[in-house]
């Protein structure tokens, strides 16, 4: 179970904003559990303003000036000039726009992207490699700010040096003819969160005098792509640059984007959801598994039959990925069975030789959103080990790592997420600084929660009122896709998709009957039946089927009406804490432990010959004496009796078939929680 956060807007600002704004109800709510309460805050969210005026003058970035003159330079001198850029989404787009640019006003222009093997930012071997091919002018693309000493290397190769990107600077500065980047400490332009792209597409327009004309209508469907990959806040200018970007995309002039979509399945009009999901995980396929030269040269593609098969290319190395991710969460699965002393841990820390390290950072994203835990996952190549972590809100992972900076190599990211090194006999003891560090700061772990911008009404989920929703668009970062609280309702039906790898639940919620898809759900291990009153967290969307409209909806959680999810959490955190050997208050002990009639509750429940939700469990045997530490136990006693058989990593249980009638009083963790609790009440 996840924590929910319902938000709770002013009913007298959704009034202000439906009247005055002409905006529906359930618009303005989102708006207005947003911190949008203002009719001046949502003009301002809405842009309302002239196009060039959305976009600040470029030229307000410390040094865009000086970067657009060099360049120039360059370009008016014949120079050789080299695009330097990172293996990602962002780093392919940037380099492509850049490169265009520069190939279209006449420059002497070829470009480099490291390959992971190398590292991020600039490459002190590539730096050789370019001088010696000749190239007198070096141009990055989101990576450089913190290239100090590779700077002073350029110099002395006689390679002059512009450097553009987003990243926070250190301390110190690269040496360079520019360093253009808006987290400057002496910037002064308004937007500060644009992504690598985001901030060659500026260059663009600094060179062409300043007007953004050509830069958005030429290069804006590239950087849309980046700024929703990148995950930067989608407000301000960056909301322009998508809006503006998605609607190119639709009459795109770049044979390799037409072909990337086409190749993803993506159909047109392409939402920001689809570039975020479809299109870019198949660009940054490219740099995880092979060379992100591939998707660079997609995007600079003039021949359609050449894009296509640069596009399946990448469709290859994306399904490659999902295979690659598959079998190491499988591994995974394995090591947590064998040792599941590993789930309960304050980090989610795993460690193994030869995983691919293209993948490991999508690894942790995904056991972080299933576990709701920081997670740090860990391969070696040698003599050192790579890793990424994950962590959810309240988490630092950037103050983790700095906590443990004693035993790693290189190490940097930012709260939620990061990447380091180390050396491989220093595993051991990085994993003892990091566990100390989360049981030292954080007596009670940071739970993962789900926002929802408020409850939506029954009389609220109809075509209109869902359709207006589409004006908050495009989503991402910062302004997410509307979620709402569904309390109390009557499920009426279930059934199974895609031969139960998906499920479709039909549902009552005051009187008006919705259907709603749980993606990922299997049906066979479904907890709830007909007549079930569930509470749900939403997004509703349009579906148009046979000339017919109508509202669907995704649902993002589900969970029995009633759950008292504060007690849950808690109880949840008594249990990892009596997993890992921690001493339970003299309060608590006697609470955690379970009596006969408990126990067969518990086990009746428990249904035999198929897994079932762990949740769903207890959601049936819950009440005011069975708290979850309880019920966690009580499944313990089961397993450790070989009545049942659990999965934590898959939060099932199921009951085995017996022959014998066990006893409860043969079980340790029973007689050990009695033992304990009796010395407490004597």
């Amino acid at each position: 179970m996840k924590k929910w956060i319902v938000g709770r807007p002013s009913p007298e600002a959704v009034k202000t904003l439906s009247e005055q704004g002409g905006l529906t109800r359930l618009c303005a709510g989102v708006l207005a559990a947003r911190g949008i309460d203002t009719i001046e805050k949502a003009m301002q969210f809405f842009n309302q303003q002239e196009d060039e005026d959305i976009l600040s003058d470029p030229f307000l970035i410390k040094d865009m000036r000086k970067a657009a003159d060099t360049i120039q330079q360059a370009v008016d001198e014949g120079k050789k000039i080299c695009v330097y850029g990172d293996y990602d989404c962002d780093g392919v787009t940037a380099s492509a726009v850049l490169y265009s640019y520069l190939e279209c006003i006449g420059g002497n222009v070829t470009y480099y992207i490291n390959k992971r093997s190398e590292g991020y930012g600039i490459f002190s071997g590539a730096l050789k490699k370019l001088a010696a091919d000749g190239v007198e002018l070096i141009v990055t693309v989101d990576n450089g700010i913190s290239a100090v000493e590779e700077a002073k290397l350029a110099a002395e190769l006689g390679i002059e040096l512009v450097i553009t990107d987003h990243h926070r600077p250190g301390k110190v500065l690269p040496e360079a003819a520019a360093v253009v980047d808006p987290h400057r400490a002496d910037d002064v332009s308004p937007f500060k969160d644009l992504c690598g792209c985001g901030v060659a597409l500026k260059l663009t327009a600094a060179m062409d005098g300043g007007d953004y004309s050509m830069a958005m209508e030429q290069f804006s469907d590239l950087a849309a792509i980046a700024t929703v990959a990148d995950i930067v806040p989608l407000t301000g200018e960056n909301r322009e640059i998508v809006r503006q970007g998605l609607r190119y995309i639709e009459n795109t002039e770049n044979p390799g984007i037409k072909a990337l979509i086409e190749a993803a399945g993506v159909k047109m009009p392409v939402s920001s959801a689809a570039a975020a999901f479809s299109i870019a995980p198949r660009i940054n396929a490219s740099g995880r598994l092979g060379s992100a030269d591939d998707a660079l040269r997609l995007f600079l593609c003039d021949d359609e039959e050449q894009a296509a098969e640069l596009a399946e290319n990448l469709n290859r190395l994306n399904s490659e990925r999902k295979n690659i991710e598959s079998d190491i969460l499988e591994m995974i699965h394995e090591k947590i069975s064998e040792d599941p002393s590993i789930l309960y841990r304050r980090v989610l820390f795993i460690y193994e030789e030869g995983w691919h390290h293209g993948v490991i950072g999508l690894i942790a994203s995904k056991l972080c959103e299933k576990f709701g835990k920081p997670v740090f996952i860990l391969s070696d190549d040698g003599s050192s080990a790579r890793g990424s972590a994950r962590a959810p809100e309240g988490f630092s992972v950037h103050k983790a790592l700095s906590a443990c900076s004693g035993v790693l190599g290189k190490f940097g990211g930012h709260t939620g997420a990061g990447g380091f090194s180390l050396l491989k006999e220093n595993i051991p003891a990085f994993e003892s600084l990091l566990q100390k560090y989360a049981a030292e700061e954080f007596p009670s772990m940071p739970v993962k929660a789900v926002r929802a911008d408020k409850i939506i009404l029954p009389e609220e989920l109809n075509v209109d009122n869902v359709s207006s929703l589409k004006l908050l668009e495009p989503f991402g970062e910062g302004n997410p896709q509307p979620v709402f609280a569904v309390p109390s309702a009557a499920l009426k039906k279930v059934t199974a998709l895609s031969e139960g790898k998906h499920t479709k639940l039909e549902f009552v919620y005051g009187g008006v009957t919705v259907t709603g898809l749980l993606f990922g759900q299997k049906t066979d291990v479904f907890p709830y039946k007909a007549g079930d009153m569930l509470d749900m967290l939403i997004s509703p969307e349009i579906n148009t089927y046979n000339g017919r409209t109508s509202v669907n909806v995704r649902i993002a959680d589900i969970r029995r009406s009633g759950i008292p999810q504060n007690k849950y959490f808690a109880a949840k955190e008594t249990y990892e804490s009596f997993k890992r050997g921690e001493n339970i208050s003299s309060v608590l002990l006697p609470r955690i432990v379970p009596d006969r009639q408990e126990l067969a509750a518990v086990y009746r429940a428990i249904p035999k010959g198929r897994p079932a939700d762990l949740d769903g469990i207890y959601y049936s045997v819950c009440s005011e004496t069975m708290n979850y530490c309880k019920f966690r136990i009580s499944l313990d006693i089961f397993s450790e009796l070989g009545l049942i058989k659990t999965d934590i990593f898959y939060e099932t249980a199921e009951a085995l078939p017996v022959d014998h009638k066990a006893d409860l009083e043969s079980s340790e963790i029973l007689a050990g929680l009695r033992n304990s609790a009796g010395r407490i009440t004597v």
